[in-house]
């Protein structure tokens, strides 16, 4: 891996890390949602950064892609397990990282288990090691504090603008034999939960956060101005938030986008049961660099 792609990786980790902990400061009961998303967007920006995507914030049996959309004005409850997943890319380089903040001192054991596997997975880290390895490391620490993992969530590899890349890393144990190479960079990212172990697409059928998969002719200007706008973001996730558009015109150019296959949508992801996560990006080197601590 070239050093000024190390430095890239290193200083986005190194952002990311930062808004992390500001993150844990900030949640509170009774702090709107999009509140804390845009201060945490503001602060990677202000720190030299770029979202690579919109701040996560998935609260309770909620896994991922939950970032709050305009108008919404949902606010953290008294006993909320909160998740907020923090993307920051430099020249396309991207750290990714996630907190679990317990609102509910009875949380604090499950928030611990994803912390725990993260760092015992991390431990096995190297150019050389088994994905299936790391795999099983996760599922064994996460049950023995009595917790079951998600196990159709999975850590993934990152590549310049790009998000999710081979290989998987999953959160259980299995025939997943891959062995992690010199120059990668990686996500390991444990879920843990009281309940069933398996997370589905949320009944609710929509979607707060999308990626351009490909610019095609379209009709309306609304639409075609989104395309234009989000062009710079290469294929990262963007929020309506970040939208020039508001209300039925924003509403029907998405939905154009979508039927156009134009943009891919991002669908709420959950599980039945207060889940967990934990998550740091590493880089597979002959001494692994975890960019995100």
């Amino acid at each position: 891996m070239d050093q000024k792609i190390i430095d890239n990786y290193v200083k986005a980790g190194k952002i990311a890390s930062k808004v992390r902990e500001e993150a844990k400061s900030l949640v509170k009961p009774g702090m709107k949602l999009i509140d804390l998303a845009e201060k945490l967007e503001k602060k990677i920006r202000d720190l030299g950064g770029v979202p690579a995507w919109p701040v996560n914030i998935s609260t309770n049996e909620i896994a991922a892609h939950y970032s709050p959309a305009k108008g919404d004005d949902s606010v953290f409850g008294e006993k909320d397990l909160v998740k907020v997943d923090i993307g920051v890319a430099v020249d396309g380089y991207i750290a990714d990282t996630t907190v679990s903040v317990a609102l509910d001192k009875e949380d604090a054991k499950l928030v611990e288990a994803a912390e725990k596997a993260l760092d015992e997975a991390l431990k096995l880290v190297r150019p050389g090691a088994d994905v299936a390895d790391i795999a099983a490391k996760i599922e064994e620490t996460i049950v023995s504090m009595g917790f079951k993992p998600i196990v159709n969530l999975t850590g993934h590899g990152l590549d310049q603008y790009t998000v999710h890349s081979e290989p998987k890393i999953p959160n259980h144990k299995g025939d997943f034999h891959y062995l992690l190479e010199e120059g990668e960079a990686i996500a390991i990212e444990p879920f843990a939960t009281r309940g069933r172990n398996f997370i589905t697409e949320s009944d609710e059928n929509r979607a707060l956060t999308y990626t351009v998969l490909e610019e095609k002719p379209v009709r309306s200007m609304e639409a075609r101005i989104i395309l234009q706008d989000m062009r710079s973001r290469e294929g990262m996730p963007f929020t309506d938030r970040w939208l020039k558009a508001d209300g039925i015109k924003l509403k029907l150019a998405l939905r154009e986008l979508m039927e156009k296959e134009c943009i891919q949508p991002y669908r709420i992801l959950k599980g039945d049961s207060k889940i967990s996560q934990a998550e740091h990006t590493v880089l597979v080197l002959d001494k692994p660099i975890v960019t995100t601590r």
